[in-house]
C-alpha cells in the first residue's frame, strides 16, 4: 500500500489519495446521484469500457480479459467527476446535516473511482507494465487534487463539523460513532482547518509527495531488474543446491543467456546464494548489487528523491500544526507517538544487539579455524550462519525443502483455518484472473454459505514487486442495502515448479504463506457495515497482528504432522527434523531482530526531522546508523534508497509495526497454547473480537477483550531467545 495513511476516509477519491489508490478499495451500488454532465460524456465516448457496466462476471470478479491499458484513464477521469458531483449533492442538500445525509452519504460515494483502482493498483504491483507506469503517473496527481478538493472543501467541512460537535446527543452505535470521529479528524488532519494560503500549500506539498513517491518506486523496479550475477564457470556454483542451480539457469535462458546461470536480487535468488554460494568474492559481488540498489548514482538514483520527500513530509507535518512527519503519523496509531516508539525499541535493542555480537564471535570463530585470513563481513553472514546452524543442530533450510511444497503448504494453511474458523475451499479454474498463474478459490463459512473469493498469486516475476502482500478487489461491507463479499487476493514471490518437480518452499517461505493468510482471513471474516472499517482497515501498527499470530500455528508438531509431507515419498516430516527446528528456531534471532529494528530506527530518524532543507542521504543514513550502534556486519534490513515500505509504500513513520503487531501477536497466542490451539471458545473469540471486527471498534479494546489483559513484551522475548540475554 502507498501514501500517507488517513483512514478511515470519507470517499473513494480519499480512499485512492491516502493509501496511494490502495486496492483496499470496493465496488457498491449505484448512488442515488446521476452521472453528472463530465462523467455522462466520458462514459457515452467510452461504452466499451468494461469499468461503465456491472461485471457480467461470477462473483463480480474483475473482467480482467476485457480490460486494456486504455479504459483506465476514462474511466479514473469519469469516476472523479461522479465523484465530485456526489460531495456536492451533500454540500448543496438544503437539509440541516445529520449522520445520514452527511458522513454515511460521502461513506457511500466514489463507487467508479473505487472500481477502477481496485484493479488498478494492484496490477500495478502484482502485474505492471511500462503502459500502467506512465499512466501511474498521470493518475497519482489528479487523484492526489481530487482527495484535496474534498478534504480542503470548507463547506463540506462545516457540515462535517456540524454533525460531529453533535455526536453525544446523536445515539449512534459503535461503528457509527467511529466513523463519525474518524471521518472528522480525517478532515482536520487533512488540512481543513487551514487558512486558504496554506490550503494551496498543502496541495502543492501533496502532488509533490505523491510524485516522488512514484519515481521512487519505479527507480527502484529498474534497478531490481537490471542487477544480474552472470556466471559461467561450474566450480564457481560449488555449494548451492541443485534446485537453486537448476533455477538460476532457467532464469538465463529467460535473460538471454543461454548455457550459464544467472542470480538476481530477488529474495528467492539472492538469499540462497548468499546461504550457499562458497564463492565469496561473487557473495560480496550479488550482496552488494542488492544494498546499493538506488544508491548507484545513476538515472534511478533515489538518494534525492527521498531527501527530498522527506523533507517535504516534515514541512507538511508542521504546516498541519505537528511537531514532524512521525507525530502526525502515529496520532492514529495504537502507539501514538513516535516517543513511545523509541521506548519500546530502546527496551529491546540492547538485548538484541548484545545477542548480535555474540553471533559473530561465534561466526568469527569457525572462519578462524578453517584457516580463514578475513573478518566477517555483511555477505558472510547468511554462509557462516548456516555453518553454525548445521554444526550445532545439524539443521539447514534445504532439508525442510522436500516437505514444504507450495501446494503442501497451501493444505496446511486452509487445514488451520478450518481447525479454527470452520471455513472450507474449492479451488476454481474457470474463473477471471489478472495473470495465468494465479489460482483462485471459492470460501465456504462454516454454516455451508459462499463467504469470499480468494486469490493466489505465488510465483516470482519481473512484473511483479518483490515481498508479499495482501490485497482485496472488493471488501466486506453492509452498507447501503448492498451486501458485499470480498475478493482477496495473496500475493508472494516463490520460485516457479522446475520440470516435474513442484515449487519447494524453505521453512521461512512456507511462514511466510501463513503470515499472508493471516492478513487474508482478516479480510475475508470481516463482518462490518462500511467498507472504510472492513477487514485490514485498521491502524497500521495493528493490522500486522492477525498475520503474526497466524505464524505460530505453522510450528505446531500438531499442525506440521497434518501437511508437511515429503513431496514424492508422502513421508510426514520426521519427529527429529521438527524438534531440529524448534531447536534451531531461536538460533541467529540476534542478526533478525537487530536488521530489522536497524530500519525501524532508520525509518523514525528520517521522519522525526524538523528541518525542511533536504539532507545529504548517505550522509544521514551513516549517521543514524552510527547513532544507534549498528556493527558492520548487519546492514540494516532496508536501506534508505531501497526503503519501499517508507518511500513508496504506506509504512512511513510505521516500520514498526510490526514489532509492535509481533508483540500482539506472542501474547495473543499464548491464549492459544493455555487453552489448545484448536480451542473453539478461543477460536471463536479471537474471530469474533479482533477478525470480524476491522477498524468499527477501537483496536485496543478489541485486543483487551480477547486477551482479558494488555500485551506483555516477555512471550515475545523468550520466543527469539532474546529474554534475560
Amino acid at each position: 500500500m502507498k501514501g500517507l495513511t488517513l483512514k478511515p476516509l470519507v470517499s473513494a477519491i480519499a480512499l485512492t489519495l491516502a493509501l496511494g489508490a490502495c486496492s483496499n478499495a470496493s465496488t457498491t451500488a449505484e448512488t442515488n446521484v446521476a452521472p453528472n454532465a463530465v462523467a455522462q460524456q466520458i462514459i457515452e465516448n467510452n461504452a466499451s469500457n468494461p469499468f461503465f457496466m456491472p461485471y457480467d462476471t461470477y462473483f463480480g470478479i474483475p473482467d480482467f480479459d476485457k480490460i486494456k491499458p486504455e479504459h483506465y484513464l476514462p474511466a479514473f477521469k469519469a469516476g472523479i467527476a461522479q465523484n465530485k458531483a456526489e460531495i456536492q449533492a451533500i454540500i448543496n442538500n438544503p437539509q440541516a446535516p445529520t449522520f445520514a445525509n452527511t458522513i454515511e452519504a460521502m461513506e457511500f460515494s466514489g463507487d467508479l473511482t473505487s472500481k477502477v483502482a481496485s484493479v488498478f493498483y494492484n496490477l500495478t504491483g502484482a502485474d505492471t507494465n511500462d503502459e500502467l507506469q506512465v499512466i501511474s503517473k498521470e493518475v497519482s496527481p489528479m487523484l492526489s487534487a481530487a482527495g484535496d478538493d474534498i478534504l480542503l472543501n470548507d463547506k463540506l467541512f462545516q457540515k462535517v463539523k456540524t454533525v460531529y460537535e453533535q455526536r453525544k446527543t446523536l445515539n449512534l452505535n459503535t461503528a457509527q460513532a467511529k466513523l463519525l470521529e474518524d471521518t472528522y479528524k480525517s478532515f482536520a488532519r487533512g488540512g481543513a482547518n487551514l487558512n486558504e494560503a496554506d490550503k494551496t500549500t498543502l496541495r502543492t506539498l501533496n502532488d509533490q509527495i505523491g510524485k516522488l513517491n512514484l519515481e521512487f518506486g519505479d527507480n527502484l523496479l529498474a534497478e531490481t531488474n537490471s542487477f544480474e550475477l552472470v556466471i559461467d564457470s561450474e566450480k564457481d556454483l560449488a555449494g548451492l543446491p541443485s534446485d537453486v542451480i537448476n533455477t538460476a539457469a532457467q532464469t538465463a535462458t529467460k535473460r538471454g543467456h543461454e548455457g550459464k546461470w544467472v542470480f538476481t536480487t530477488s529474495r528467492p535468488s539472492i538469499t540462497p546464494f548468499l546461504t550457499y554460494a562458497d564463492n565469496r568474492e561473487l557473495r560480496e559481488n550479488i550482496y552488494k548489487g542488492y544494498v546499493e540498489r538506488g544508491n548507484n548514482n545513476n538515472a534511478n538514483d533515489n538518494k534525492k528523491i527521498l531527501a527530498k520527500m522527506a523533507a517535504l513530509r516534515a514541512e507538511r507535518a508542521q504546516l498541519l500544526g505537528y511537531k514532524t512527519h512521525a507525530h502526525l503519523v502515529l496520532e492514529e496509531r495504537t502507539a501514538q507517538t513516535p516517543e513511545n516508539v523509541y521506548d519500546l525499541l530502546d527496551k529491546v535493542w540492547p538485548a538484541a544487539l548484545g545477542q548480535a555480537k555474540a553471533e559473530v564471535a561465534v561466526m568469527q570463530e569457525l572462519i578462524d579455524e578453517q584457516g580463514g585470513d578475513f573478518k566477517l563481513a555483511a555477505w558472510d553472514w547468511d554462509y557462516y550462519a548456516d555453518k553454525i546452524r548445521v554444526a550445532k543442530y545439524s539443521f539447514n533450510e534445504q532439508q525442510t525443502r522436500p516437505y514444504f511444497s507450495l501446494e503442501n503448504t497451501l493444505k496446511g494453511v486452509f487445514h488451520t483455518a478450518n481447525r479454527l474458523f470452520g471455513i472450507t475451499v474449492k479451488e476454481r479454474t474457470d474463473l477471471p484472473k489478472y495473470n495465468e498463474e494465479v489460482r483462485t478459490w471459492e470460501v465456504y463459512d462454516k454454516d455451508g454459505s459462499l463467504m469470499a473469493i480468494f486469490m493466489g498469486d505465488y510465483y516470482v516475476r519481473d512484473s511483479k514487486r518483490g515481498g508479499a502482500w495482501m490485497n482485496s478487489y472488493r471488501q466486506q461491507y453492509d452498507m447501503n442495502g448492498v451486501e458485499s463479499m470480498p475478493i482477496i487476493v495473496n500475493v508472494l514471490n516463490y520460485p516457479r515448479p522446475i520440470g516435474d518437480e513442484p515449487s519447494l518452499l524453505t521453512f521461512d517461505e512456507a511462514s511466510t504463506l501463513f503470515h499472508e493468510f493471516g492478513h487474508a482471513l482478516h479480510g475475508m471474516l470481516s463482518d462490518v457495515n462500511y467498507r472504510s472499517q472492513a477487514g485490514t482497515s485498521v491502524p497500521r501498527d495493528y493490522v500486522e497482528f492477525p498475520s503474526q499470530v497466524m505464524e505460530n500455528w505453522m510450528t505446531q508438531p500438531e499442525v506440521l504432522a497434518q501437511f508437511a509431507k515429503h513431496y514424492k515419498t508422502g513421508e510426514v516430516i520426521p519427529q527429529e527434523l521438527v524438534q531440529k527446528i524448534q531447536a534451531a528456531s531461536k538460533f541467529n534471532q540476534g542478526f533478525t531482530t537487530v536488521e530489522y529494528m536497524a530500519a525501524t530506527k532508520l525509518d523514525l530518524d528520517w521522519h522525526t526531522l524538523t528541518d525542511f532543507t533536504p539532507k545529504d542521504a548517505a550522509e544521514f543514513e551513516a549517521d543514524s546508523l552510527n547513532k544507534m550502534g549498528l556493527i558492520s556486519e548487519i546492514a540494516p534490513r532496508y536501506r534508505s534508497t531501497y526503503f519501499a515500505h517508507i518511500f513508496s509504500g504506506g509504512y512511513s513513520a510505521g516500520y514498526y509495526s510490526y514489532l509492535w503487531s509481533d508483540i500482539l501477536g506472542a501474547d495473543a497466542f499464548e491464549a492459544f497454547k493455555e487453552n489448545g490451539i484448536f480451542d473453539k471458545a478461543t477460536a471463536d473469540a479471537f474471530r469474533n473480537t479482533v477478525l470480524s471486527q476491522g477498524g468499527s471498534e477501537d483496536p485496543m479494546k478489541l485486543y483487551k477483550e480477547f486477551r482479558g489483559k494488555e500485551a506483555g513484551i516477555e512471550p515475545l522475548l523468550r520466543s527469539r531467545g532474546l529474554l534475560n540475554k
